[in-house]
């Protein structure tokens, strides 16, 4: 039932100014004695309009966020820094047009994977928050 259901392509209402992309896996039920299969996704949402998702199926999320009407400049919010999600943000839109932000809670992560003395970590990290990212460190 769910296959012979068509959706009708969703269009949002004026420009989107900020997006986030995120993946997940789905589990699909196999036939008693197999091993379940576990299938990748990808969803979208354009902050305050509208989320769509999109199975096992990059380009299609791509060319659905590129038909939208994208502001001047679009804010890209990115959760954990993942290549997968920041490979399609960088096919949509123009590379003038976006500002990527990774989330702080997986930018201390990062920063606590590339090691250092606590008090260097700490230092950084407090730069880091009141946004000088430009320290040469």
């Amino acid at each position: 039932m769910v296959q012979r259901y068509e959706l009708a392509p969703v269009e949002v209402k004026g420009a989107v100014t900020a997006l986030s992309i995120d993946g997940g896996k789905v589990r699909l039920r196999t036939p008693k004695g197999l091993a379940s299969e576990w299938k990748d996704y990808k969803a979208v949402s354009l902050h305050g309009t509208v989320c769509a998702a999109f199975f096992q199926e990059n380009q299609p999320l791509i060319d659905w966020v590129n038909a939208q009407p994208l502001a001047p400049i679009v804010t890209s919010l990115g959760d954990d820094g993942h290549d997968g999600s920041w490979n399609l943000m960088a096919q949509i839109g123009e590379s003038y047009q976006r500002r990527e932000v990774l989330d702080w809670f997986h930018l201390n992560e990062n920063l606590h994977k590339v090691g250092g003395s606590n008090q260097v970590l700490k230092r950084v990290e407090n730069h880091l928050w009141a946004g000088e990212i430009d320290l040469g460190y």
